[in-house]
């Protein structure tokens, strides 16, 4: 109990003991920031229906205007397409990448050219970049182990073994820490990125962990489980499951894909709401995440089955599955995603890169992740 209530506090007391991570100010005599939205399709299985192949680009400046699709060999042709398995980026190096079930391609920023594509031993997933752009985490195609990958050139570094079904991977904004999420595990594995092994874990969860998202300070977890229209909280630092919030006023059902009733969960920046895909009754549940556990508020009815759930580095826009972009203040939905041709498209995997000058400055995360850390590690990582 005195865990859960110190956790409490930390997390509802964030403008006294934390500051928000922003970007670094570009140099004067620049134009202005671009911000811009990476988006992978097929990022709906192999679905090319929801926006072809490639990497489409969005201006969020421009009420999310369609600006160019990036082609990407690996994710396939007209005739035949690849589903994107995941999506990061480094402002750091100035490299976007892009995996499907079998390769992971890295690509430059500023040229858009592929700078290399490696293909694993049993495949490729959801994969997370570290914060100075240094190293990935791979899982394999729901294998046995995550892949070490140098973020230069693709090379493996080392592997992490769980044996459970690799699957997502979210790497702590302070780089200290990867976490680990198996689909066939109720347990999430913590790594020490320096030693490049499993360190901890949290849980067990109620069932095997699906989607999942982490606070800033690297205390609580967020996860979706097999089975739960809802959510469970895990502490990251004693490894105890702490709550379950299951979605009041709405039922249960069959849904499209993943077998999950919530497939999708994020954090806003301020991490003062968490809001939960629910794909049977196509919507977004929004909680108040200021008390502990978050109490539900408010629910957004989408187009279609969300799977998934991100936004914007401010915190402005909110970027479900379904392709709506929608205003985090008014809950309004101001947007769709459409590609060249108009057609609607719909993906699990984007996220946002700010440029200033032609030069990527700052880069989201395809995890609606916490981004409120701890004084000093804000000013670590800033230096």
């Amino acid at each position: 109990m005195r865990t859960v209530l110190l956790l409490l506090v930390l997390s509802i007391s964030t403008s006294v003991s934390f500051a928000q991570e922003t970007p670094k100010a570009p140099a004067a005599g620049v134009s202005e920031v671009r911000h811009l939205l990476y988006v992978a399709v097929p990022g709906i299985r192999d679905y090319s229906q929801y926006g072809g192949h490639g990497i489409l680009v969005f201006d969020i400046d421009q009420g999310h205007k369609f600006v160019r699709r990036i082609l990407v060999p690996a994710m396939g042709t007209n005739a035949h397409t690849e589903a994107a398995k995941g999506i990061c980026a480094s402002s750091a190096t100035g490299r976007l990448y892009v995996s499907n079930t079998r390769s992971l391609t890295c690509l430059d920023l500023r040229t858009n050219a592929v700078v290399w594509e490696k293909t694993y031993e049993s495949g490729c997933d959801r994969m997370s970049i570290s914060p100075d752009g240094t190293t990935i985490y791979e899982p394999t195609l729901e294998g046995k182990f995550w892949h070490v990958i140098s973020g230069e050139d693709g090379q493996e570094i080392a592997r992490i073994p769980t044996s459970a079904g690799a699957h997502n991977t979210i790497f702590s904004l302070d780089g200290k820490h990867a976490y680990l999420a198996a689909l066939h595990s109720p347990m999430l594995t913590i790594a020490d990125a320096k030693t490049r092994t499993a360190q901890g874990t949290a849980g067990p969860f109620a069932a095997p962990i699906r989607p999942f998202t982490v606070n800033g300070a690297g205390t609580l977890c967020y996860v979706n489980v097999d089975g739960l229209l809802g959510f469970e909280i895990g502490d990251l630092v004693s490894g105890k499951k702490l709550f379950r919030v299951e979605v009041q006023g709405f039922p249960t059902g069959e849904t499209k894909r993943h077998g999950c009733p919530s497939h999708g969960i994020g954090l806003t920046p301020d991490e003062k709401e968490l809001w939960v895909t629910d794909a049977h009754n196509s919507r977004i549940h929004v909680f108040d995440n200021t008390v502990m556990p978050p109490r539900q508020t408010q629910s957004i009815e989408l187009r279609d089955q969300p799977g998934w759930i991100t936004f914007s580095i401010d915190g402005r826009f909110a970027y479900p599955s379904t392709g709506e972009v929608i205003d985090v203040a008014s809950r309004k939905i101001v947007a769709t995603l459409k590609d060249e041709h108009g057609q609607d498209v719909q993906s699990e995997k984007l996220l946002e890169i700010d440029f200033f000058g032609g030069k990527p400055i700052h880069a989201g995360d395809q995890f609606g992740l916490g981004r409120l850390m701890p004084a000093p590690a804000l000013e670590k990582a800033a230096e």
